[in-house]
């Protein structure tokens, strides 16, 4: 069984040179254990080990390139050409707000329905080909145009507390008895600000208490923080 073609060009590599810095005498004597260990043709062996490493000159499609025998060929990067250009995403962007800012599933097929009534009402104003476009758009290129969009408008801080368990391990609180999580009656309570993510002004909260134990939980709405 010959050698794979990841072991033929690590004992290239390695013959290679040894060969090169080899006296006429001795570059015949590893060519030979060369060509038996991999049964290259002798001619390809003897240009393999004499040019590896160096610039050479070879035909790719009629064309004459240059490349490092040896080094493996750099991939050319396909370029895609741009569907969907700017003036396509900034319609996209308005339909989606108008929609409530839903995900590509639900607007894809809403597409077809809302265009002919935005175009009637002139809240867009589309050509031909970017109706098209918008018609055929798939629910994954919506979620892809849009990402950074959703990325900048989602809510950030929604949290107004922290969850307990950080201190609760670090500081010492003394209790009516010891905390037992594995038994039912030991407690958390957190409050929760139903602000939509903008802390001005004012909201409802939600007072929650629930047994660790048995996952138990209480609720109660109030006004505001103060609300005794």
């Amino acid at each position: 069984m010959g050698l794979m073609i990841k072991e033929k060009k690590a004992v290239t590599k390695e013959v290679a040179r040894m060969y090169q810095k080899a006296s006429k005498k001795q570059k015949g004597v590893i060519l030979n254990e060369f060509v038996a260990l991999t049964d290259y043709n002798r001619c390809y062996a003897s240009y393999v080990l004499r040019n590896l490493g160096k610039r050479v000159l070879i035909r790719v499609k009629g064309e004459t390139v240059a490349i490092i025998l040896g080094q493996p060929r750099q991939k050319a990067t396909r370029q895609r050409k741009r569907i969907y250009d700017e003036k396509v995403l900034h319609v996209l962007r308005s339909i989606w707000l108008i929609s409530d800012y839903i995900c590509g599933k639900r607007l894809a097929p809403l597409l077809k329905e809302i265009i002919p009534k935005l175009e009637k009402f002139k809240e867009i104003k589309l050509d031909a080909q970017r109706r098209k476009k918008l018609l055929r758009i798939s629910p994954a290129t919506i979620d892809r145009l849009l990402a950074a969009d959703r990325k900048r408008l989602s809510l950030k801080g929604r949290a107004r507390t922290k969850p307990g368990t950080l201190l609760k391990h670090q500081i010492p609180i003394r209790t009516f008895s010891e905390w037992d999580e594995m038994r039912p009656g030991f407690v958390e309570v957190d409050l929760v600000g139903h602000d939509g993510g903008d802390a001005q002004g004012e909201f409802a909260y939600t007072l929650d208490l629930t047994d660790v134990y048995t996952s138990w939980t209480e609720t109660e709405a109030i006004r505001n923080r103060a609300q005794r």
